[in-house]
């Protein structure tokens, strides 16, 4: 396979369908991709009904071009990272990795043009986040869930109001962000720098003001991020965790216990937000944004620098600062169903607590006359056994 040959499947695809977000290329399926959250296959001519080991690894190589770096890292650990562009049609997060001694490549689309906080309908808590001057705001989530975009509208919205240097350490770089009030120094990992800790700590000799993170991914990252944020500085960046909870434990559990307590002050001292994204279904296709914000006043300090408790958490604390700006993510389900966007189902499957959802929902039900107690025909089939 030329690479002519492989921008042509991939155009192809592209095509394919509405919302789409993945591309897969597998041993033994066919080609697909993943369209608002769900894999669906791709008919090309000739057919492919089952990808080869040597179809994947053209696929590959191809995507690898002469890249010495990646296939070192590939052979090393059994998978890399990179980016692809399609000419001016589309460019492509990659990961290459090994599974059954086979070869397997996802790509997930990047979008070509730059988010805004006002084109992503993110609410107005936004544009206090943009305007803090130091300490850490984190984006968390799983997989897929937007994290990388909602921050680029972060910085977006920073690049156009403020005069400032902002520097980005990135895995790969996914947007191109464009000088405007701001300068923006985009920095990629494996080409520009060797790992996240090197980069930030490098980061802090190029009089950045504010500084993006791809991801906290060890120790000494998130260590570096918050001596970072310490200083004067502004660090983005992203965690795989579910919610603000799970996130401040996650950071807490890469440390040792004796550094824990000295830990908890720090973080209570530099954390400014914590926001947690989900994608849920929406009706009529698509996928909405459901979000979990929590800031920073004396209860969340509280509650990071002792640990939850049950007078003290961080789904309450939030909860309770509802007039600030701040969410559970069952607060945001609810406006979701309220406004006819989500079905009730999506809304119990992604809720934290489900009792109080239920409840909330058939409250909004019995606002709208819908019937809580449908006949569902048990009294007459309990009458049809009783032979009465």
């Amino acid at each position: 396979m030329r690479k002519i040959e492989l921008d042509a499947i991939l155009s192809a695809m592209l095509q394919s369908y509405e919302g789409i977000s993945d591309f897969l290329f597998t041993v033994g399926r066919p080609l697909q991709v993943e369209a608002y959250g769900r894999l669906k296959s791709i008919n090309v001519e000739p057919p492919i009904r089952a990808m080869t080991s040597y179809q994947t690894e053209a696929v590959a190589l191809n995507i690898i071009g002469h890249d010495k770096r990646l296939i070192d890292e590939l052979l090393r650990t059994g998978s890399c990272d990179c980016s692809y562009s399609l000419g001016d049609e589309a460019r492509f997060r990659v990961n290459i990795f090994r599974q059954k001694n086979h070869l397997c490549i996802v790509m997930r689309k990047l979008q070509m043009e730059i988010p805004t906080l006002r084109g992503m309908g993110l609410p107005s808590i936004f544009d206090e986040i943009c305007r803090e001057k130091t300490g850490l705001v984190l984006v968390t989530g799983a997989t897929g869930s937007g994290k990388t975009t909602t921050l680029a509208a972060v910085l977006n919205q920073i690049n156009e109001t403020q005069s400032v240097h902002i520097v980005t350490l990135e895995d790969p770089i996914e947007f191109i962000h464009p000088h405007k009030l701001s300068s923006i120094s985009q920095r990629e990992l494996g080409i520009d720098f060797e790992s996240f800790t090197v980069g930030l700590r490098a980061a802090l000799r190029q009089a950045p003001k504010v500084i993006l993170v791809g991801e906290l991914r060890d120790r000494h990252s998130i260590e570096t991020a918050i001596s970072a944020a310490e200083t004067g500085h502004l660090v983005l960046s992203t965690l795989h965790t579910i919610d603000a909870g799970q996130s401040i434990n996650r950071i807490l559990g890469l440390f040792d216990t004796a550094e824990e307590a000295h830990l908890r002050q720090r973080l209570s001292d530099t954390l400014r937000y914590v926001v947690s994204q989900r994608l849920a279904p929406k009706i009529g296709g698509g996928r909405q944004l459901l979000l979990e914000i929590m800031g920073n006043n004396l209860r969340t300090k509280e509650a990071i620098s002792l640990g939850e408790h049950e007078t003290r958490d961080f789904y309450s604390i939030t909860e309770a600062n509802s007039n600030y700006g701040w969410c559970t993510f069952d607060q945001s389900i609810l406006r979701a169903f309220e406004s006819g966007i989500i079905t009730e189902d999506t809304a119990l499957l992604f809720a934290n607590r489900k009792g109080a959802v239920t409840r909330a929902i058939d409250s909004v039900k019995k606002a709208r006359g819908i019937s809580q107690s449908p006949d569902s025909g048990l009294r007459l089939d309990l009458a049809s056994k009783l032979g009465v």
